[in-house]
């Protein structure tokens, strides 16, 4: 795993992870696991709070979640009836080979040693059988949204996913690439504490955490596309890697 200390920072924050994170759309969900029979084994690794688990076990498949932060897990195990998570990382899978229909990941992928997970990953994963990444990424297209990335130092833009992750290693087959636009919508203070669960803020001196709240809530009371509006749409691009193991 890489960045420990950013990785594991959610734990803290994890009722507020669970409920401002945005949720994956049904249909980018679906596109990733097609071709899967009805009712397979998917492992969720770095399953954090049980967003994409549930997204997952809504479409009638089982899930075994697998994630390394205590507080997440404990988190995923309040709000996700009849799923227990296991304590896992993406580099040490604590499962036998073989036995996953699909592996899927919900923004946590980036903070995997590539190398090693890619081994485990295949281990895991029957011939055959999907792995599956997934990003939701602002749309930066619309101008405050940009701002807002840039006062919260959030890099994560759909160019740098594409660009960065696009190499699962030798024991997959070609990647495809879904996307799929939603939104969500938010009171202006609902959006700020969302960004409070991001990595950056969390691990951030308190007078840098200052400094960002300070410019958000300037940022909502000024923008002329945000001045006055008691909910906003905040714009996202789910974006899916799909591939399968040879």
């Amino acid at each position: 795993m890489t960045d420990p200390t950013q990785a594991l920072s959610f734990g803290t924050v994890a009722a507020d992870y669970d409920r401002f994170r945005p949720r994956y759309p049904r249909e980018a969900v679906r596109w990733a696991l097609t071709g899967l029979a009805p009712s397979a084994r998917v492992v969720d690794l770095g399953a954090g709070t049980g967003i994409l688990t549930r997204a997952v076990l809504a479409l009638g498949h089982q899930v075994v979640p697998v994630e390394p932060d205590p507080g997440m897990r404990a988190q995923l195990d309040a709000v996700t009836p009849g799923t227990v998570a296991l304590a896992g990382s993406a580099e040490s899978v604590p499962l036998p080979d073989g036995t996953a229909d699909a592996v899927v990941v919900g923004q946590a992928y980036h903070w995997f040693d590539r190398e090693r997970a890619h081994a485990e990953i295949a281990r895991v994963v029957r011939p055959g059988g999907v792995f599956a990444p997934i990003w939701n990424v602002r749309d930066e297209e619309v101008a405050w949204v940009a701002e807002l990335s840039r006062i919260a130092h959030i890099g994560d833009s759909a160019g740098n996913v594409i660009e960065k992750y696009a190499d699962f290693g030798a024991d997959f087959g070609p990647i495809e690439l879904g996307r799929f636009a939603h939104t969500s919508t938010l009171t202006p203070g609902e959006v700020i504490e969302l960004l409070h669960t991001r990595s950056y803020w969390l691990t951030a001196p308190a007078k840098e955490r200052g400094k960002i709240d300070r410019q958000l809530r300037d940022l909502f009371a000024t923008h002329p596309d945000l001045a006055g509006r008691d909910t906003v749409e905040l714009p996202y691009q789910t974006l899916v890697f799909r591939s399968r193991r040879r």
